[in-house]
């Protein structure tokens, strides 16, 4: 009945939807800004080359993007309540850690660790996951494993920082640009 009736959850839920059939790289460009849209080409180009597999590849990046717009358009609209909002702060510390232990481990040679690394993208799923469990659907959920699970993976990582392989230059260009968000305090 009209009782159930709430326009701004509606709108909410338009808003995720329309995000949802939208998260295209164009959609990403416009609402994300410049250094975070390069560095999404650059995990996209590497991603590629490594799993051999444009159309695997197009779907964790999809994912990443329609799970970045979603989280943002919650906090946007302030829908976490004060526990979640202490989650928030987590994963924005543990986002913080995780991107300058991996620009840490590109700038100084030979002190890259596979599971250090590996293990702090783990910590930002799980909070990502305590975060958004009960304002997203499965399928959501599965996205955020899907994004996690891809540049968890030791053998990508491994890959990734390998300083004689050919990911190299893609890793420079990625630490370059997590390395200026650092700086701007997105990061």
């Amino acid at each position: 009945g009209p009782e159930g009736f709430n326009s701004k959850n509606l709108a909410l839920q338009a808003q995720k939807k329309i995000l949802s059939k939208m998260a295209s790289k164009a959609v990403a460009n416009m609402l994300i800004d410049d250094t975070s849209s390069e560095i999404l080409d650059e995990l996209y180009k590497v991603s590629k080359e490594y799993t051999r597999n444009k159309k695997e590849t197009h779907k964790i990046m999809k994912n990443l993007i329609k799970v970045a717009l979603k989280v943002g358009i919650l906090y946007r609209n302030n829908q976490f309540n004060q526990e979640e909002l202490e989650i928030v702060e987590k994963f924005k510390k543990k986002l913080n850690q995780t991107a300058m232990t991996a620009v840490s481990f590109y700038e100084v040679e030979y002190t890259f660790d596979k599971s250090v690394l590996a293990g702090l993208l783990n910590e930002c799923k799980e909070l990502l996951h305590e975060l958004v469990t009960g304002h997203l659907t499965p399928k959501s959920l599965g996205r955020i494993n899907n994004v996690f699970n891809h540049f968890a993976d030791v053998e990508f990582l491994t890959a990734l920082y390998n300083i004689d392989g050919d990911y190299r230059p893609y890793l420079k260009k990625i630490c370059e640009g997590v390395n200026k968000l650092l700086d701007e305090g997105v990061l």
